[in-house]
C-alpha cells in the first residue's frame, strides 16, 4: 500500500480500519490492551525479523488457520508493505472477526521504534 493511499485513507474505503505504528504503541503495548498481532508473510521472510510477540500465518494460508487466532479481542496484521496486510484484514472482516486493524508495512514500523525481534 503506497504512503499516499494511507495517508488519504485508500484502505479505509476498501472496508478495513487502519492502524498507524505509533496509535498501536499506544493503545496495545504501552496500554497493554490484549490483542493478537498477526504477520501475513512467508515463514520465511517472519524468520528474517518480525514485530515482538507477533505469530506468524502466511496470508495464503489464513483462511485454514483462522483457529489459531482467538475471536473476541482485537486482531492486528502486518506484512512488508500494506498489500498483504490489507487482503488479510478483509478476510479477517469477512470471517466474522469484528475488531480487525491493518497495520501495513514493517518497515514502516520499525522506523517508528516498534519492537523487533530477529
Amino acid at each position: 500500500m503506497s504512503f499516499l493511499s494511507r495517508l488519504f485513507g485508500g484502505a479505509q474505503g476498501a472496508g478495513h480500519p487502519l492502524i498507524q505504528p505509533a496509535e498501536y504503541k499506544v493503545r496495545f503495548i504501552d496500554g497493554k490492551e490484549a490483542h493478537t498481532l498477526v504477520d501475513v508473510r512467508t515463514p520465511d521472510e517472519f524468520n528474517g525479523g518480525h514485530l515482538a510477540g507477533s505469530i506468524n500465518i502466511a496470508v495464503q494460508e489464513l483462511n485454514a488457520k483462522l483457529n489459531k487466532i482467538p475471536q473476541g479481542k482485537p486482531v492486528v496484521v502486518y506484512c512488508r508493505s500494506g498489500n498483504r496486510s490489507s487482503h488479510a484484514a478483509r478476510a479477517l472482516l469477512a470471517a466474522g472477526y469484528t475488531e480487525v486493524f491493518d497495520l501495513g508495512g514493517l518497515a514502516e514500523c520499525a522506523r517508528q521504534g516498534l519492537p523487533m525481534k530477529r
